[in-house]
């Protein structure tokens, strides 16, 4: 009897791990409400004249709703996870001329400094301690992210967590009730007010001195009052300037009727 010998043939494994152009950019899923695409945008847009300060060099990159790639699994999108918000400091902004479809770990290994998460439901997504499949643990065990912030507007709060030791604590907030997050050197807050002809409890930066920083259409709207008071102050001072004349003018008028008099009578007024 012959004996017949399956030849297996050995599988192939990948010469290199993919990068960001070869991993999917999207899991399908959509932006769960209208207010999570402008408030990324305000934190961006408010947060940039800082970073660009700190970064001088512009070696940095912000992320908004965008997969963050931590391990290789199949589907591959099941290896990320997609904050509403993050910050990687001292990276460049463009890979290879390109911009980003995806922050890879295992290409560049630098991990963000804050990642923030707005909740859309419960909380309990954001708050998923399970190993492996939660945010809370994908955070704070796997990409080990500093600062992690979970933003519930419905709630006009933030809750938020600093790495200490391997573990996640939750950071007290300050007499003003924000969270100084020390990679920017900025505080964290809500706000509440209007923005985008939306009033709301907005998650908002504050700077050491407790100053709020402003969007661009914010500092372009305080750019324009300032403008225009000192335009209505310049109109004034000219109107205070023309009364002064005119008074002057009056005065000087007044003076010549009353000289008249005098000669009339025989008098002269120097006399």
């Amino acid at each position: 009897m012959t004996e017949v010998i399956e030849i297996v043939k050995p599988v192939e494994l990948p010469t290199s791990l993919p990068d960001h152009t070869q991993l999917p950019e999207s899991d399908g899923t959509f932006v769960k409400n209208f207010q999570e695409h402008p408030q990324s945008i305000l934190l961006t847009d408010s947060i940039t004249p800082v970073l660009q300060q700190l970064h001088p060099d512009g070696q940095y990159c912000i992320g908004q709703d965008s997969g963050i790639y931590w391990r290789l699994t199949e589907p591959l999108e099941r290896g990320a996870e997609a904050p509403d918000w993050f910050y990687v400091p001292n990276v460049p902004p463009n890979l290879d001329g390109q911009f980003r479809r995806s922050y890879v770990l295992w290409q560049e290994y630098v991990a963000p400094s804050i990642v923030l998460e707005f909740v859309s439901g419960d909380g309990s997504e954001e708050r998923d301690s399970t190993p492996i499949t939660g945010k809370f643990w994908v955070y704070e065990q796997a990409i080990r992210v500093p600062f992690y912030g979970i933003y519930e507007v419905n709630r006009a709060r933030v809750e938020v967590y600093e790495l200490l030791g391997g573990k996640y604590h939750l950071v007290t907030a300050n007499e003003q009730g924000r969270f100084p997050i020390s990679p920017v050197g900025l505080e964290l807050g809500i706000w509440r007010g209007r923005y985008q002809n939306v009033e709301l409890p907005w998650l908002r930066w504050w700077d050491a001195d407790g100053n709020l920083l402003l969007a661009g259409s914010e500092r372009a709207e305080l750019e324009r009052q300032e403008k225009e008071l000192a335009q209505q102050e310049a109109k004034d001072e000219r109107q205070r300037a023309e009364e002064e004349r005119q008074r002057a003018e009056d005065e000087r008028q007044r003076a010549d009727r009353l000289a008249a008099q005098l000669r009339a009578l025989g008098i002269e007024p120097e006399a």
